[in-house]
């Protein structure tokens, strides 16, 4: 085990003007908890950073963004895995940093951070965090049905990039987020997983994500949604965004 030094939030956007600040504002209520928690155990303070790589905006993502005091840079080519990748490059590749990577549409809890820098602490080198669909967004049906399709506890099957962190050394050994326009966390999950790295499923920092049906990429969370909504969905799903 090590300390955990540094942090840098990873928020790739697409044209996300109208959920991005709320995204921003729920990162920042983190980062607060966790400048508040290490303070009042008596630790080192964790330095903590938001870089938003927008990937082929159009809209004011871009003001939403600096306003907020993230970092602001652009993505690369196109891909929700390429912006994720860019985002996460401003991460030294060195044990003490960790990445936590989420979505411009989703709001982690406040205990976000907290729970990912004592998760690194302890030993985890991958964190796979759970995400669950906003139910105001959903009808009944559609939210039954994504909640008999996934687990939401501890040790669960699924890998979302809106929920996960890595320690930043460990990211570069794997290769980083491969620049794919869904499932860039399933690769990066099963290749540290491959290397021999250790990967910590949990639902103790679970994220609420828009349950929109028309999504930014293809075969992302709002079509599986969509797919759920028709009755045609999987049983397991693709763990998209």
């Amino acid at each position: 085990m090590s300390a955990v030094e540094r942090v840098v939030v990873v928020v790739p956007a697409r044209d996300e003007e109208l959920l991005l600040g709320r995204c921003l504002a729920r990162v920042r209520r983190a980062a607060d908890r966790l400048a508040a928690a290490r303070a009042a155990a008596g630790e080192p303070p964790v330095r903590v950073g938001v870089v938003v790589a927008l990937d082929s905006c159009t809209d004011g993502s871009a003001g939403i963004a600096a306003a907020a005091g993230a970092v602001v840079g652009a993505g690369a080519g196109g891909t929700a895995g390429g912006a994720r990748a860019a985002a996460a490059t401003t991460a030294d590749a060195v044990r003490g940093t960790w990445i936590a990577s989420t979505d411009a549409d989703s709001a982690v809890p406040a205990h976000w951070l907290t729970g990912h820098v004592a998760a690194a602490e302890r030993g985890a080198e991958l964190l796979l965090g759970t995400v669950e669909p906003d139910p105001r967004d959903l009808p009944a049906a559609v939210l039954s049905r994504w909640h008999a399709r996934h687990r939401l506890e501890e040790d669960h099957p699924h890998a979302h990039a809106a929920n996960l962190g890595v320690r930043a050394d460990v990211y570069a050994a794997c290769g980083g987020f491969p620049a794919l326009p869904h499932g860039e966390e399933s690769a990066l999950a099963a290749a540290a997983r491959a290397r021999g790295h250790v990967v910590v499923a949990t639902d103790r920092v679970r994220v609420r994500t828009s349950g929109r049906a028309t999504g930014r990429v293809p075969h992302g969370f709002a079509g599986y949604l969509r797919a759920l909504a028709a009755g045609t969905g999987p049983m397991t799903a693709g763990d998209g965004g």
